[in-house]
């Protein structure tokens, strides 16, 4: 009879904490899609590793996330469509960046806000982007461009 009872009450208490769970994740991820808020959309000749739920930052600061990105089919740029929280009013000479956390880190959008007095409106694009750094590229030009300087003791004839 004792074990009949105790039974129950453990598995409500297991059944409780995995909702605690479940609603801790959908809260903080965004998942619910409930969150006020608008959308801006930039373009980039390429996005490197940036994917649907990075984050976007201003300052250090996550004001939103990356909705979703595409291939506009007649520049051939990526299309970012980013979701900012409804308190974040960007100027409209704003910059888009797409930076990394680190060496190996992830990569997410930072935004750097511009000065102007008029404000990005729901839908509009982001005028100004700068596409993220390509480390092997910049490691390969480095590795040429020391092939091609003279050692310090040939003087050109």
């Amino acid at each position: 009879m004792h074990r009949d009872v105790i039974e129950p009450i453990v598995g409500a208490v297991v059944l409780l904490v995995a909702a605690v769970f479940a609603w801790y994740a959908y809260t903080t991820t965004g998942a619910g899609g409930g969150r006020a808020g608008y959308e801006v959309v930039a373009q980039f000749d390429r996005i490197g590793s940036l994917t649907p739920g990075s984050d976007v930052r201003v300052s250090g600061i996550k004001v939103g996330t990356v909705v979703g990105v595409a291939l506009d089919p007649k520049t051939y740029l990526a299309e970012v469509r980013i979701g900012l929280a409804s308190g974040v009013l960007l100027p409209e000479d704003s910059v888009a960046q797409i930076t990394s956390e680190g060496l190996l880190g992830g990569q997410f959008l930072q935004i750097v806000p511009g000065a102007a007095d008029k404000t990005l409106k729901p839908g509009e694009r982001l005028r100004y982007t700068q596409a993220p750094v390509d480390l092997m590229q910049l490691l390969g030009k480095f590795m040429f461009s020391l092939g091609d300087q003279q050692p310090a003791g040939d003087k050109p004839k």
